[in-house]
């Protein structure tokens, strides 16, 4: 059953109404990298509420993010006010830490690809090992949470990210960083609507959303898919839509 909804939703008419989207409407690996991550860490709460929002920094930087971010402007329209709330609980404060790093890491090695992969010795990295370099590359500034200051939760959006940028040969995912991150390491994106799908198929017991039960999930969705684990996400993505009770179609 999960095989067959892996099948029938990853393809490109997934992208509509998902965050993936905006990655895609973008061209250059560096740019695709920084609207990928903004999207990711503001990709929480209802689809109509967040998409609004992602597409308003994609409009500002007229599509070219990456430049929109050395350059600073992004200041002009994202000022650093902790008064000024940006989407629900987060400042423009907030994202325009975010981005100052972001700033200091473009400029220093081009792409945020490059910058992790300066970190990795040879041969390819673990997801998890990638998500560690994440949590620490902004674990000293204020997202209020946009990006975890380390590994101890889930990681969901980050776990999400990391799905765009290292599955390959897929309509959805780009694959950027599949060279130097084993995509066979990846880690189920692991929220509530995803928790109870999973706990509907037997493939978790517990309700948790720690880091723990992510891989414990991922262990499972392992043995199913045991060359892609995360089909498995297009899989639940699929059940909960068949399965109206606790769809995931409408939150994130």
């Amino acid at each position: 059953m999960l095989t067959r909804y892996a099948a029938l939703y990853e393809t490109a008419d997934f992208l509509n109404g998902d965050p993936s989207w905006f990655m895609h409407q973008v061209r250059g690996t560096a740019n695709q990298e920084v609207i990928a991550l903004l999207a990711s860490c503001l990709a929480y709460g209802n689809r109509r509420q967040f998409m609004p929002r992602i597409q308003s920094i994609l409009n500002t930087c007229e599509g070219e993010p990456a430049r929109w971010i050395t350059s600073g402007n992004f200041s002009k329209t994202i000022p650093d006010d902790p008064t000024r709330c940006f989407y629900r609980l987060h400042t423009f404060h907030n994202v325009n830490s975010l981005l100052c790093r972001l700033q200091q890491i473009l400029c220093k090695h081009t792409s945020l690809g490059s910058c992790l992969q300066t970190t990795f010795t040879a041969g390819k990295a673990s997801a998890f090992d990638a998500l560690q370099t994440l949590t620490a590359l902004f674990s000293t500034i204020d997202t209020g949470g946009l990006i975890p200051k380390n590994t101890t939760s889930c990681c969901k959006r980050l776990c999400m990210f990391l799905r765009w940028m290292v599955r390959n040969n897929s309509p959805v995912d780009l694959g950027l960083w599949s060279d130097f991150i084993d995509k066979t390491t990846l880690i189920m994106p692991l929220d509530t609507h995803v928790v109870h799908q999973a706990q509907r198929l037997g493939l978790l017991a517990s309700s948790s959303s720690s880091m723990s039960a992510a891989l414990r999930l991922t262990a499972k969705v392992k043995t199913i898919f045991p060359h892609d684990p995360l089909l498995a996400d297009f899989a639940l993505f699929g059940y909960g839509i068949n399965n109206k009770k606790g769809s995931l179609s409408g939150l994130y």
